[in-house]
């Protein structure tokens, strides 16, 4: 009950009006982040979505410390919080805590994101691309900054693309 209670709170960070699930979904390049502890050295950082029913599979795949790192993976699940309009997420990494995942900002073309939490601990910008416009960044870090988050902690994430096959498998 605790967990189910601590998923559906309201967030304090507004979430944006609605969100298409199925625009949503698929691959996000984490272009900077206020990172949890298993990324804070992440390079190519790729958040993956895919809708399973009512779960939202999700597949965060990354390099340890260089580009040449092995590739880590993690697949934590995630939910909608229902009556956020899909907006608000339960992430769940380790049963049974869902982490709040709010949908903060999206651009009307579903090209960058930027998920917040309510703790102001954890903060993902992500594009459909793996850099984006100076302008684009400055809004968002504008925006984080706005919603009350130490923008001195924001890391950014060295994307280095094509990987190769061969440098995926590694």
């Amino acid at each position: 009950m605790l967990v189910s209670a601590c998923a559906s709170a309201p967030p304090t960070i507004p979430p944006v009006d609605t969100v298409d699930l199925q625009r949503f979904m698929g691959d996000w390049y984490v272009i900077a982040h206020i990172p949890s502890y298993p990324e804070q050295e992440a390079y190519n950082a790729v958040e993956s979505y895919r809708l399973d029913g009512e779960r939202i599979r999700t597949t965060f795949r990354f390099r340890k410390g260089s580009f040449d790192a092995s590739l880590k993976t993690m697949e934590p699940v995630g939910r909608v919080v229902p009556g956020s309009n899909n907006a608000v997420w339960g992430m769940q990494f380790v049963w049974p805590i869902q982490a709040e995942y709010v949908i903060a900002d999206l651009s009307p073309d579903y090209q960058r994101t930027l998920v917040a939490r309510s703790k102001r601990d954890y903060l993902w910008i992500m594009a459909r691309t793996p850099t984006i416009a100076d302008a684009d960044y400055a809004a968002l870090v504008e925006k984080a900054e706005a919603l009350g988050y130490d923008i001195a902690k924001l890391r950014k994430v060295p994307q280095q693309w094509p990987e190769t096959a061969a440098d995926a498998r590694r």
